[in-house]
């Protein structure tokens, strides 16, 4: 057995007794030692954690998380959510135990009066962080282990009936808003691919389009024949020379950006009595309608472009009467 082996396997036997620091410290110990008795031939490793704070350590997370892929949006809620962690713990990652992360989000949720489904978001970016510092040598073993996911009370989100997403077509007051809708109620795209998209990016002719999604990862989209009509009558209107496949209606040198949606869909639901309308209940409509009508969940994954199956079943609420319909078939 080599000395390296040996300190990991005394490391191991006491990963239920000691925290992060006193791992790091019996390590240091035990090669000290061994040095001194001439077991070990190389000198003391120093610890990294000495050399790097915090802060630093979340920069070199965030770095890691850019590489892998994700949106400036995602990493700002990571950096958000750890610095705030870190600030209140107010003690160096290494010496950050389990309860010490419990009691964290428990009065987290105590003061921001916030849903089990925030505080479990908080808990698995506190994961993330710890399972990188752990992996990169940072610390020896993340006190984030023992804290399992957190059990959210799952609700039936509302989707689009047909009659009301008729109400909102016929509300449209100018062409662009209602290929807008179409894009979104046919496609089932992220608002932020809605938003990215360029005309060039449009194939008519098969009723198709390539967007931009998470991660950088582009995939096909696919419209029906009411938006093809819709969007061509939207884009011989056009006058201007910019690329972008929607903008705005104030200044069409500008691109139309998510929040000049967010606001067009709410105000085309509210007139039409809709309380809830927001582009992405179109993408919920449309998980929804596909998984209920007998499309594979497979597909309607790629559709969506969601990397994890079980994320697409979150989106997709099966109709109860359908349930209802079957069971009396199948089973009664």
């Amino acid at each position: 057995m080599t000395n390296e082996q040996f300190i990991v396997n005394i490391q191991q036997s006491m990963l239920q007794i000691l925290n992060n620091a006193q791992l790091i410290e019996l390590e240091r110990v035990l090669k000290e030692q061994l040095l001194a008795k001439s077991i070990v031939d190389s000198e003391p490793t120093e610890n990294l954690l000495n050399k790097n704070s915090n802060n630093e350590l979340i920069e070199k997370f965030i770095a890691a998380k850019c590489v892998e892929g994700c949106s400036k949006a995602t990493l700002r809620y990571y950096k958000q959510t750890l610095s705030s962690a870190v600030l209140d713990l107010n003690k160096p990652v290494t010496e950050i135990v389990t309860d010490d992360l419990r009691d964290y989000l428990k009065n987290y949720e105590d003061i921001h009066q916030c849903s089990k489904t925030n505080i479990d978001n908080i808990r698995r970016i506190l994961s993330s962080f710890f399972s990188w510092l752990e992996d990169e040598d940072f610390i020896i073993k993340s006190p984030v282990r023992r804290i399992h996911k957190i059990k959210t009370k799952k609700t039936v989100k509302e989707t689009f009936s047909d009659e009301s997403l008729e109400k909102m077509r016929d509300s449209c007051s100018n062409l662009r808003d209602l290929a807008m809708i179409d894009m979104l109620a046919s496609t089932g795209m992220r608002v932020g691919e809605l938003v990215g998209l360029n005309i060039a990016d449009v194939d008519f002719e098969n009723r198709e389009c390539v967007v931009l999604g998470k991660g950088n990862k582009q995939r096909p989209v696919y419209f029906d024949a009411r938006t093809k009509i819709h969007l061509s009558n939207y884009l011989k209107t056009r006058t201007d020379d910019n690329p972008a496949l929607f903008v705005s209606l104030l200044d069409s040198s500008k691109r139309l950006k998510i929040s000049g949606v967010e606001i067009r869909i709410r105000k085309i639901g509210q007139s039409v009595g809709i309380e809830k309308s927001h582009p992405h209940k179109f993408r919920r409509t449309l998980a929804t309608k596909a998984i209920d009508k007998g499309m594979p969940v497979e597909q309607v994954q790629q559709l969506l472009g969601h990397s994890k199956i079980d994320t697409t079943m979150q989106y997709a609420m099966v109709n109860q009467s359908n349930v209802k319909q079957s069971h009396r078939r199948y089973i009664s």
